[in-house]
Order: C-alpha cells, then structure tokens, then sequence
C-alpha cells in the first residue's frame, strides 16, 4: 500500500474528487485552506491580499497496483490548466491499523 498525497488549487476540487470518485478511490483526507509555492515555476498560495489564491490537499492510501493510474490521471488534470497546477507526492506505507 502507499500513500498519495496531493496538492491541487482550490479551483480544482471538484476534479479532484471527480478524478477519485471515476477511479473508485473511496477513503482519503480533505484538508482545506492549504498555504505553499510550487518548487519549480508554481507561485505562493497564502490568502493574502497579494496572493490571494489558496491550496487544498487530499492523502489516500492506495494499492500499489492503483497507484501508477492515479498519478497518470493527475498529470492528465496538471496538463488542463498548467497555471492552476496540481502535483501528487507517494510514499510507502510500512504499516497500517
């Protein structure tokens, strides 16, 4: 199992659910009102006056064998809208409750 972490602009929620419900990835963490920069090119998501835009993220834990259609999908979503942007993070799960 691993975890996917992602990051989207908020103008994206609702493709992000979309993309998840059409893979039938069903259990993840919504958080909202998320702050940062893109690393590469991505500019600040704060809420301020000067950069007023924000980020969601959603963490789903997904078979190893998911994982690969998931993030093909979410560069699919990046590829839309480059200026919005959306980027997904995965790790390995080593153990699970």
């Amino acid at each position: 199992m691993q975890a996917v972490f992602i990051v989207f602009n908020q103008a994206n929620t609702e493709r992000v659910e979309y993309m998840l419900d059409q893979l039938q990835i069903r259990g993840f963490t919504f958080f909202e009102q998320v702050q940062g920069q893109g690393s590469v090119d991505g500019e600040p998501r704060r809420g301020t006056h000067t950069w007023p835009e924000m980020n969601s993220a959603i963490m789903t834990m997904v078979d190893n064998d998911r994982v690969d259609d998931l993030l093909k999908t979410v560069r699919k979503l990046d590829m839309r809208n480059k200026a919005i942007g959306v980027r997904a993070f995965v790790w390995d799960v080593v153990k699970s409750y």
